[in-house]
């Protein structure tokens, strides 16, 4: 093998994980990895997959080194293959955003103005939370919440908010976060606390943000 063919082996290999990055499904897969370890069939369900083509996905993402997988009797699960994974993730999605106006102009018109909603930074939080300024809801799905969340954060998924407002104190500033910084959930429920009088924020970055920022994350017990 000459010394140009040697070279593109090497870019060769470098180019699989970009060929995994290059699909939406797969993107989606990350995101939902980054909140915690799930089997093939609960990723699906949440990304309203086909199974198959679920595990299809995934197997991109393992051959990439992105994820990893271990069996329990007949199911298989997959984790993210560590922090470093979902840092990579979140800078495309933010190069694209930045750089790509189709991807800012989606962006804006999944989420809505989430600048207008005042993002709180993870340091901001950890502070206020020592200082016990702050109440925070964890507006992911519960099997989310319990494989990992903010210490103190209570879970009140997005789609059980609005019936759940009266269990919340009045005058308590509130923030609320989700996946991360392209998950619809807490901008969406931060709007509808503000609508009812609550003073929120969402944090920027959700979880994996939060997790990326080397701060305290808790493990519900039955998880």
């Amino acid at each position: 093998m000459d010394e140009h063919a040697r070279k593109m082996a090497l870019y060769g290999q470098f180019a699989r994980v970009g060929k995994a990055l290059a699909s939406p499904a797969r993107l989606e897969l990350l995101d939902l990895l980054a909140q915690g370890e799930r089997s093939v069939e609960d990723l699906a369900a949440a990304a309203r997959m086909k199974t198959s083509n679920t595990s299809a996905q995934l197997h991109t993402l393992a051959a990439a080194g992105l994820v990893a997988s271990r069996r329990d009797g007949v199911r298989i699960y997959y984790r993210i293959a560590g922090h470093e994974v979902t840092a990579l993730a979140g800078r495309v999605q933010d190069f694209a955003a930045a750089r790509l106006a189709e991807a800012e102009r989606a962006a804006r018109g999944y989420l809505g103005d989430v600048a207008a909603l005042e993002p709180v930074g993870q340091d901001e939080l950890f502070r206020r939370l020592g200082e016990g300024q702050v109440l925070v809801l964890d507006v992911r799905p519960e099997a989310e919440y319990a494989a990992g969340h903010i210490p103190g954060a209570v879970s009140v998924p997005h789609d059980q908010l609005a019936a759940r407002l009266a269990e919340l104190p009045d005058g308590t500033d509130i923030v609320a976060y989700c996946r991360g910084r392209y998950c619809v959930f807490a901008p969406d429920a931060v709007r509808l606390l503000r609508a009812h009088g609550f003073p929120a924020r969402p944090l920027d970055g959700g979880l994996p943000g939060w997790r990326l920022a080397g701060l305290p994350v808790t493990v519900a017990a039955s998880a």
